[in-house]
């Protein structure tokens, strides 16, 4: 009896409580829409949730509900504008990722200039620490980047003598700053997992 009725008829059934009414109107136009929602979407999901959000948002607002034009045209415009709400939010849900990947590369920065700054200064207090002959030939070695022979002829000692004394500058440093290395492997671990 319902499929004779035209829109309009079947609308004002609807209003009035008719779930049948309604049914029909459900049955006639879901299919239609949903191809409509799913040209906009290109996503068969996003269509079907949006063709029941209008079809929800009708039942619920069917009493105060005032369609000027077709009952057709009318859900189709919903329809586009529910795709167009669905686009707008995914554009700034979007921009939320990206700033937010933007907030966390900053913060990866921070860190990672914390544990380069926390390195440095470990290895400048224990270079500072060594016996002081160790430590200057040491500093010119690496700091200013002299030769082992330059470095020889500078202090009138033999290149052997310096060779020495920058391995065993490098061997304190390493058993020194051992745990260093360890705590950092720690904390990137832990940033990972």
């Amino acid at each position: 009896m319902y499929h004779l009725l035209g829109d309009r008829e079947l609308l004002t059934l609807a209003q009035e409580g008719e779930t049948d009414a309604f049914q029909e109107l459900y049955t006639r136009y879901w299919e239609r829409l949903f191809i409509h929602a799913m040209a906009m979407t290109s996503s068969e999901d996003a269509a079907k949730d949006i063709v029941q959000e209008v079809f929800v948002e009708l039942w619920d607002n069917r009493q105060k509900l005032i369609i000027k034009s077709s009952l057709k045209a009318y859900l189709y415009r919903i329809v586009k504008n529910k795709v167009f709400n669905v686009y707008a939010r995914h554009q700034v849900h979007e921009k939320y990722l990206i700033s937010l990947t933007g907030f966390e590369r900053q913060e990866n920065n921070a860190d990672h200039l914390l544990r380069e700054n926390l390195v440095q200064s470990a290895v400048e207090k224990e270079i500072a620490a060594l016996p002081h002959k160790m430590r200057r030939i040491f500093e010119m070695s690496r700091s200013e980047h002299m030769s082992y022979k330059e470095i020889a002829e500078e202090l009138q000692i033999s290149d052997k003598t310096v060779k020495k004394q920058v391995s065993n500058a490098l061997k304190i440093l390493k058993s020194r700053l051992a745990f260093l290395l360890h705590f950092l492997l720690l904390a990137a671990f832990l940033l990972f997992f």
